[in-house]
């Protein structure tokens, strides 16, 4: 299931050079729609927190699959951009309301082994991401048309969906998160890792979906073959396979903060190597690197959230901080897509997001030193 609501998102961002010559917009337009599917990711994720608190977490997993089958089969019969953004945003909402719901059940399955369980399941989603490119290609080669691939994820949605709720129905599922029925209660309670959260991952997501957003475009601004450039997504998905498990088997054995640290530090540190790198060869290796240091942070902060939050305000805690993540990332490719429009380079875009993040990377280097993070 993660598999495919994870494709529901990222299968935009190597469509958009389709999207620009079938429907005739700007790279600007374009961004929107790839914004409009995380967007939609964000927008569900604290109503969905408020529904957990009433509503069993593999009950409101069921219905993701069943808003993912409408909604990859709405976008399939997209004739205008309004309906094609409509479509990117309903497929975003299934993907947003999941993860909330199944990210706390899957620590609660294997509570000794947290950041092993996240890494196992973040890898599944990243095998998406890896596919999406390839998929797209396939379609395209084959048939001409960029529908397939959206009626493809609705009928494969509908499947898993009824698949999920026979295994949910002979499976015996854990209580932990049964006292956790009140939402605000949550925020006031846990405020402090929440906002660890967002700032982490919200900041590092703005400049990541900016980035591979507009990936296949900006190599090609590199002199990058377009051949080349096409699998690059590929790579920097491909490298997040093994991130996801590594990093976390990682997360059960370091100390959870200074390693979230360096794993952002790290990827400032490549997204700024990436501006003045030139060759195939140094922007493929470069690409691999981004791709793993950007994943590995995910099943880190979802280990250090997940094992910290106690039982009765896990999945509430956990829908604050997913909803005040997303929606600081979400508007990344957009902002992208608007600076290139005014004229500016690929290279000085993600130069001073890079510098911008910096900033943020050593604001938090700087609290974690005088003890004022939370561990």
């Amino acid at each position: 299931m993660i598999l495919l609501v994870n494709l529901g998102r990222v299968v935009f961002a190597p469509l958009l050079q389709e999207f620009i010559a079938v429907f005739g917009i700007g790279e600007g337009t374009a961004g929107l729609i790839a914004t409009m599917a995380w967007l939609g990711s964000a927008l569900l994720r604290l109503p969905t927190g408020l529904i957990l608190t009433r509503v069993a977490r593999h009950r409101v997993i069921l219905a993701t699959g069943g808003v993912l089958t409408v909604a990859a089969a709405f976008t399939a019969s997209a004739t205008t951009v309004p309906m094609l953004g409509a479509g990117a945003l309903l497929m975003g909402l299934s993907s947003g309301t999941y993860l909330v719901a199944a990210n706390p059940l899957v620590s609660e399955l294997y509570p000794d082994r947290v950041g092993w369980a996240l890494g196992v399941h973040g890898m599944s989603s990243q095998i998406a991401a890896v596919a999406a490119a390839p998929l797209v290609t396939l379609a395209l080669s084959l048939f001409f048309e960029w529908r397939v691939v959206f009626v493809g994820i609705s009928v494969a949605a509908a499947v898993v969906t009824l698949a999920l709720y026979v295994a949910a129905r002979q499976t015996p599922l854990p209580e932990a998160g049964a006292d956790d029925r009140d939402l605000l209660g949550a925020i006031r309670s846990e405020w402090r890792v929440v906002g660890l959260g967002v700032v982490v991952v919200g900041t590092t997501g703005f400049v990541w979906q900016g980035l591979f957003n507009f990936y296949e475009l900006y190599m090609g601004t590199k002199g990058i073959p377009d051949t080349v450039a096409k699998n690059l997504l590929t790579v920097i998905f491909g490298a997040g396979v093994p991130a996801f498990f590594i990093s976390g088997r990682l997360a059960d054995r370091l100390p959870r903060v200074p390693y979230i640290l360096a794993i952002i530090g790290a990827f400032t540190g490549s997204v700024l190597v990436l501006t003045v790198t030139r060759g195939t060869v140094a922007v493929v290796a470069l690409t691999a690197v981004i791709g793993y240091v950007i994943h590995s942070l995910f099943p880190a902060i979802d280990t250090l959230l997940l094992d910290t939050l106690p039982s009765d305000a896990r999945a509430s805690a956990y829908a604050w901080y997913s909803a005040g993540m997303m929606i600081l990332q979400a508007t990344g490719s957009s902002v992208v897509g608007a600076l290139r429009d005014a004229g500016l380079a690929y290279d000085v875009i993600f130069t001073r997001l890079a510098l911008a993040l910096g900033v943020v990377v050593v604001g938090l280097i700087t609290l974690q030193r005088i003890d004022r993070l939370p561990t």
